[in-house]
């Protein structure tokens, strides 16, 4: 991997709008079909998979209060997402339901991370949201269709319950998590907040015969020849039909600047 290249402060503002702009022109001028949150009683009751991730999560050198933030800037999300139905051929956009997340709308200063800095950032902490979701539709038939990672590792691994690069990092409106409906089935989300965790499930209008599970396979961690080390693994999907057979496939591939030194052999993988 070649050393990370540093871009100018006007350079990355000039960018992120233009990108921006091509976005919702996209959305204003596409052809998808996209996925809207249920107001009536519409309720889908076949559970597929759920999964939760711990809101509060101690980080060195990172002030608490912007994990206190965090929780504030997921529940202004949760609110435009919860309840999404996803019917047959439909897109889910995490962008376009959320919005742009600003001060006027209640957001606060959460940790974000630029070019491998810990910074904050109004909005900043909807990451853990993007991660649960990715998780929750790997385990499902949906497809994946637009998923982004940070090119930089920046924490050790304490207390991780899913494999390295096993989410969705995001910044509006073009670092976006999608995902398309290409089955018969209509899908819904449920989000929700507790004390001390961030929770997620998704339903279907009818009991799926296929379970799906997800493996991490290569994970390696490199020496550079500038000095740096990298990070490296795939992350595989695998069907089990009713019978017993298993179909799987590459559902990501993992490249990451590590921002902390290793503390175990380079050599081994995990």
């Amino acid at each position: 991997m070649q050393k990370p290249i540093k871009r100018s402060a006007i350079r990355q503002v000039l960018g992120r709008e233009y990108f921006i702009l091509k976005r919702r022109m996209h959305w204003l001028l596409g052809n998808e079909k996209w996925s809207r949150q249920s107001y009536d009683s519409e309720s889908l009751d076949c559970l597929v998979f759920n999964h939760c991730s711990l809101i509060m999560r101690p980080l060195k050198e990172v002030d608490m209060h912007l994990q206190r933030n965090k929780r504030t800037n997921l529940k202004l999300a949760i609110a435009q997402i919860n309840n999404t139905v996803i019917h047959p051929g439909e897109f889910f956009s995490f962008w376009k339901q959320v919005g742009r997340p600003t001060r006027r709308k209640g957001y606060l200063d959460g940790l974000v991370l630029k070019q491998g800095q810990v910074q904050k950032g109004v909005g900043g902490g909807l990451c853990q949201l993007g991660n649960l979701l990715f998780w929750i539709f790997a385990h499902s038939p949906c497809t994946i269709t637009e998923r982004h990672r940070h090119g930089f590792d920046v924490f050790p691994d304490v207390n991780r319950k899913v494999p390295f690069g096993a989410g969705a990092t995001l910044s509006y409106n073009y670092i976006d998590f999608q995902i398309r409906n290409k089955t018969p089935y209509s899908f819904q989300l449920k989000l929700w907040l507790d004390e001390t965790h961030l929770h997620g499930a998704l339903f279907s209008d009818s009991q799926l015969e296929t379970t799906y599970e997800v493996e991490e396979r290569n994970h390696i961690i490199k020496q550079e020849y500038w000095g740096g080390y990298s990070r490296h693994n795939q992350i595989f999907k695998m069907e089990r039909l009713a019978n017993g057979e298993v179909f799987e496939s590459l559902l990501v591939e993992n490249h990451a600047f590590m921002m902390y030194s290793p503390l175990i052999d380079l050599n081994i993988k995990r």
